[in-house]
């Protein structure tokens, strides 16, 4: 990865992660890693805990990064949830995956949150 696209991710991640906080999202784990994979962010919402994948485009509209997270994209962040499930004792509490899709351009930043992005997938 170049090292200006390593850039627009971790402005992306900052820009996504100050919107979720202002939404009330709470114990937030970063960039949470595990033998299956990586997810952004892991945060508590209310009493759900949501899986969260950051996608950033530059000089796009908010369609190109929120269209990113394809059905191959799903069923990786299905199965590292899964796991950090199970590592810490959460299995049986409610879950979801939300999306925020971050363009950065020549104005201001554009944040959109989507939640419950898409379902657990798996298969």
């Amino acid at each position: 990865m170049t090292r200006e696209r390593l850039e627009l991710g971790e402005r992306g991640e900052a820009l996504a992660l100050e919107k979720i906080k202002r939404l009330g999202y709470r114990n937030i784990v970063k960039n949470y890693r595990c033998r299956l994979g990586e997810v952004d962010l892991v945060a508590i919402d209310g009493d759900e805990l949501v899986f969260i994948e950051i996608k950033t485009r530059k000089g796009r509209p908010l369609g190109f990064a929120k269209e990113a997270v394809n059905l191959r994209k799903q069923k990786q962040l299905s199965k590292v949830a899964l796991s950090y499930m199970k590592a810490n004792n959460c299995c049986d509490v409610s879950a979801r995956f939300d999306v925020v899709a971050v363009a950065v351009g020549s104005g201001p930043p554009q944040i959109e949150v989507i939640r419950n992005a898409f379902e657990l997938a798996y298969g």
